[in-house]
């Protein structure tokens, strides 16, 4: 996870909608349910940092959803949203183990700064990178020695291969520790978002600017800010970037004051950023500054060793109150196995498996693979121009995906590896082209 996941639960279907653009626009990835039955079933199959639950919804409302909640994870977030004047509800809900609670009416920045000072009390994920393989082992030792100098870091490498850990682990191994460490997604941030977010705004800077809110290189001063797939930012927005990284000061949109940084920089890539360069989509002087010194994770079939410690490290994050241990049969069948998606395949992988398991033990039995063909592993942007059959073949892969995990892009881009803005744009194209979309896309 880049930036907490925020799951919103809420039977109106346009407040639903206007609560998830809030939380986006905050930079915050982003669920939705709408009642408590259907955010149980989201989590039980995707990681959530945080919950904003309405109370009166039907099937399960808002004050059952805490209760279930509070039982499997104790100290997860949880803000409730109760009617205008329900005191009663709200003070009911504190009692049941609610953080805290918004009375409706609410402007959205009372609900960013609510979820921004939860933000800043969740638990850091993990940096100890599980490095068994020696391919691993190599990756990390140069990252601890980069991690003592000041050096902008370029993390390269397939979806899903743990660039955002490794990242954290530059970060904690570095002087910078005590100080914070910030992510940003760029591929999940709509554009016309994206650089307010980055840079922050002033009030009145735009429509909806109702108070000033500092950026993310504002919040990750003293500390270390990571950008995420960096390939995904527009062009002209690059420019702005290499301006900061140089002149190591910002200015907010609306501002008139430059305000001094002291940030280090880490940005990772799913793509060949060369090639990027050479088509023209990615700065060349930007590269440059950015890749002072560059790491390439390799992809976890090249680091079958690797598996067994992630697959332990899962079983105890998901395993709940079992004691899960698995077999060796089992283990053989993932090193078999090419993973397309890498270690966050292997997660859901063994999520399943978790739920699928008879026994305290993990058989091969309860392995059950994701059933999209390898091709469709390498994002479709980067290949040459499609011939007729290979783009029937592509759309076939994207439509199946999709069809696979119900609508939700989400889920699709994970299985297919590419970005959710490259997923936008082929679909988007496809509509164009006149063919009808799978029902129930998210």
């Amino acid at each position: 996870m880049n930036a907490p996941q925020v799951l919103i639960v809420e039977d109106d279907a346009a407040l639903r909608g206007a609560l998830c653009q809030t939380m986006e626009f905050g930079g915050y990835q982003v669920l939705n349910a709408r009642n408590g039955k259907d955010a149980l079933a989201v989590m039980d199959r995707e990681t959530v940092d945080i919950v904003i639950s309405d109370v009166q919804m039907d099937e399960m409302d808002g004050t059952e959803l805490l209760q279930v909640i509070r039982r499997r994870e104790p100290t997860l977030p949880f803000v409730m949203m109760t009617a205008h004047g329900s005191v009663q509800h709200a003070v009911q809900s504190m009692r049941d183990g609610a953080t805290d609670y918004l009375q409706k009416p609410f402007e959205a920045n009372v609900l960013l700064d609510m979820v921004s000072r939860m933000e800043t009390q969740l638990p850091s994920q993990s940096s100890t990178m599980v490095a068994e393989d020696a391919g691993t082992q190599q990756i990390v030792d140069l990252a601890l020695r980069v991690a003592l100098t000041d050096a902008s870091v370029l993390i390269s490498g397939e979806s899903g291969t743990g660039k955002e850990v490794l990242a954290r682990a530059v970060h904690e191994g570095s002087e910078r520790s005590e100080g914070p460490f910030i992510a940003l997604n760029c591929a999940a941030i709509p554009e016309n978002m994206l650089e307010a977010i980055l840079f922050g705004y002033e009030k009145g800077a735009f429509t909806g600017a109702h108070k000033a809110r500092p950026g993310k290189f504002e919040q990750a001063n003293g500390g270390t800010l990571l950008l995420d797939e960096i390939t995904e930012m527009p062009i002209e927005l690059q420019a702005k970037l290499l301006r900061v990284l140089q002149e190591r000061e910002v200015e907010r949109l609306g501002g008139t004051g430059l305000i001094d940084l002291d940030v280090r920089v880490i940005a990772t890539t799913n793509r060949a950023l060369p090639e990027e360069v050479a088509a023209g989509r990615f700065r060349q002087d930007l590269y440059y500054r950015l890749n002072v010194f560059p790491l390439e994770l390799p992809p976890l079939r090249e680091r079958t060793l690797d598996i067994e410690p992630l697959v332990k490290r899962f079983l105890a994050n998901h395993g709940q109150d079992r004691v899960l241990s698995v077999s060796d049969a089992a283990v053989e069948k993932l090193a078999a196995h090419s993973w397309p998606g890498n270690i966050r395949e292997l997660d859901n992988c063994i999520q399943r498996a978790v739920i699928l398991a008879s026994s305290s033990e993990i058989g091969p039995e309860a392995i059950v693979f994701d059933a999209l063909p390898e091709a469709a592993s390498t994002d479709p942007v980067d290949a040459p121009a499609l011939d007729g059959d290979l783009k029937a073949r592509e759309r076939e892969l994207i439509f199946s995906a999709l069809s696979a995990v119900r609508g939700n892009r989400k889920q699709a881009c994970t299985r297919l590896g590419i970005s959710e803005r490259t997923l936008r744009y082929k679909l988007a194209r496809f509509r164009d082209e006149g063919y009808a979309l799978p029902e129930g896309i998210a």
